[in-house]
């Protein structure tokens, strides 16, 4: 089996407002660039407030919209992985109206809904008539793509835990089994979620060995930037320690559907080696007119690239079944004032194209990686008990592990890490 090297896909023009502003040249033409990299796969997106306007009702445009993606990514040679019910990306929750319970604020990241901003957060997604209306969409785009050859796996939702959080790791299960079932039963397509670091972080009423249990695979997103047990932003041991906890808490084999880090402006330099969370004292504001740092934790074009090669040479070694970097393209500057890049300007940069189409070195890492054709090796793995580990010192259970982690990988990898 190949060892997969992909990237996430929205079009540097429209971004989020990908099906609404649907422009199927821009694709193709974006597809056909990605496949002359050599990359061999593209996760993308479906947002659910287009796809979904009411719990009983699929839009067929946009139904339509979707099947044209896949047939575009066959006509390029590319497998695709369709994320269902998204829902949480960049920073915002992207909603159905219909989906939000006026009982429930949005918490930690805004809500948008029907294009406007909302006070509101989402309804039990686990459970009852939201569930049902989940499984009702996940029947329908399975129908339409059913056995599509450009399909490589469903994904039921990117970070799905930050649009709310499962009341019992049960309903998370149950969730899963239900959607899985759906989308199976449908297309003749394995199923799989995307989970992140916060997921093996913090306790989010979610166990791996429960939620993936009826998938083809796990997969695991995570960043330098973002995990609080990073040693700094070029540590190249983040992705592969998360992909190991995923691979020991579920016991499957596990992608990496969602690795990368943001930009440094040109010219400027990180001024601190992570974001702070949300439970930690803030980083010190810096001015965005500093000549010299940039305001946010970055890494500039070279270190992204000697990131990128170094993250996937580990989890290739550790016998992962592929990695896909975070993301295409930079967006358009006229998307500066829409959401998200409104208020978190620095997602306009995570490409590997710019704006303009040109490749970032970032880009020439990636393609000579996936030129390689590396092929899947044995995972180097341990039995790790899950209950011992979210029960006992979270979050300082994942420092031990991740400095045991470190000792290990040492001796294996002859002292480089």
């Amino acid at each position: 089996m190949r060892f997969s090297v992909g990237i996430n896909y929205w079009p540097r023009r429209s971004a989020m407002a990908m099906w609404r502003r649907f422009d199927a040249g821009e694709i193709r033409e974006d597809f056909g660039r990605i496949a002359g990299l050599g990359l061999d796969a593209v996760r993308f997106f479906l947002r659910w407030d287009d796809f979904q306007p009411q719990p009983d009702t699929m839009d067929p445009v946009m139904l339509a919209r979707l099947e044209a993606v896949a047939d575009i990514a066959a006509e390029a040679g590319l497998r695709t992985m369709p994320t269902l019910f998204s829902g949480h990306m960049s920073g915002v929750n992207w909603l159905p109206q219909w989906s939000l319970d006026a009982r429930t604020s949005h918490g930690r990241f805004r809500t948008i809904a029907g294009d406007r901003e909302s006070p509101y957060g989402i309804g039990d997604f686990y459970t009852g008539g939201l569930l049902e209306a989940q499984v009702m969409h996940a029947r329908a785009v399975g129908e339409r793509l059913r056995e599509h050859p450009a399909v490589l796996a469903w994904d039921l939702g990117n970070e799905f835990s930050n649009l709310r959080e499962p009341a019992t790791r049960y309903d998370a299960a149950e969730w899963s089994r239900r959607l899985t079932k759906a989308l199976e039963e449908t297309s003749g397509i394995p199923v799989t979620a995307g989970t992140h670091g916060e997921d093996l972080t913090r306790d989010r009423n979610i166990r791996l060995a429960m939620l993936c249990a009826p998938y083809a695979f796990a997969t695991m997103h995570g960043y330098t930037v973002y995990s609080a047990f990073s040693r700094n932003r070029l540590d190249p041991e983040v992705v592969p320690f998360l992909a190991y906890l995923a691979a020991g808490f579920s016991q499957k084999p596990v992608l990496f559907s969602e690795f990368g880090n943001p930009a440094c402006p040109p010219g400027k330099l990180s001024p601190y080696e992570r974001v702070a969370l949300p439970d930690e004292r803030p980083n010190p504001t810096i001015s965005p007119d500093d000549p010299v740092l940039a305001p946010y934790a970055c890494l500039t074009d070279d270190e992204m690239a000697a990131y990128c090669t170094n993250v996937l040479d580990r989890l290739h070694a550790d016998g992962r079944l592929g990695g896909y970097w975070w993301c295409w393209a930079d967006y358009a500057d006229e998307l500066r004032g829409e959401p998200p890049f409104d208020r978190a300007p620095h997602e306009l940069t995570f490409g590997i194209v710019r704006s303009d189409g040109s490749e970032k070195p970032v880009a020439v890492a990636l393609s000579a990686f996936a030129r390689e054709q590396r092929t899947v090796v044995a995972p180097h793995d341990m039995p790790i008990i899950a209950d011992d580990y979210y029960y006992r010192t979270l979050p300082a259970s994942t420092k031990t592990l991740y400095d045991a982690f470190l000792g290990s990988v040492e001796e294996r990898r002859g002292g480089a890490r």
